[in-house]
């Protein structure tokens, strides 16, 4: 008899930018399994895919869970799915993409289906700056992280918006890390509450994950 799965620490990172985007990551979150904290929502220009499309909001969430990484990505299967997320063109808009980051310590290649830790995270400023906030310490061991998060802040390509779910769950757990005197963690200013209604905040999850392939 195998013995029993210990409990491990995982990220998932969300986003949508069709109807209304906070609704979407909020009941998304709801549904998941073992959450255990959820960062504030950035708001981000699209990245890759195709042109016109409006800005995503994002954000990760903190799970300690003992399920593994294929079961993970069937309940981000069931997210989208429960969001209505339809499939048209890579990369396209969304209502909701959910993609597994990190699962402890495992590692998964099995693309295009799987791959953990997520082949792109540490380039991309959507997923790293929310992530900083939950993890301060995980994205300082990267090199080069700090700065992708700096420069999308400053150069106003990633704006932060209020908290998903005030209290509770969806209070940060703080921390941050440093880039040029800027603080990430509590990054930058909020620039509005982006928690209720779809308005004029949103941005994208546009890397792989969901039933994209890892690209």
């Amino acid at each position: 008899m195998s013995p029993p799965v210990a409990s491990r620490r995982a990220f998932l990172a969300l986003g949508s930018n069709l109807g209304d985007r906070p609704a979407h990551l909020r009941r998304a979150v709801t549904g998941l399994p073992d959450v255990s904290a959820v960062s504030p929502l950035y708001e981000t220009d699209p990245v890759g895919g195709p042109g016109g499309q409006g800005p995503f909001v994002n954000a990760v969430v903190e799970l300690h869970t003992r399920l593994g990484p294929y079961e993970l990505l069937a309940e981000a299967h069931r997210a989208e799915d429960a969001a209505r997320r339809v499939r048209r063109e890579h990369w396209g808009p969304r209502t909701l993409d959910v993609d597994v980051l990190i699962v402890g310590d495992e590692v998964v290649d099995d693309p295009p289906e799987l791959v953990v830790p997520h082949p792109r995270m540490w380039e991309r400023a959507f997923v790293l700056c929310p992530l900083a906030d939950l993890a301060p310490e995980l994205v300082a061991e990267h090199p080069g992280a700090a700065g992708i998060i700096g420069t999308a802040l400053s150069g106003g390509h990633v704006r932060r918006l209020g908290d998903l779910v005030p209290g509770g769950v969806g209070a940060t757990r703080g921390g941050g890390i440093t880039s040029g005197g800027a603080t990430t963690g509590g990054v930058g200013t909020t620039a509005g509450d982006g928690a209720t209604g779809d308005g004029a905040t949103g941005d994208g999850l546009a890397s792989g994950g969901g039933r994209e392939p890892c690209e």
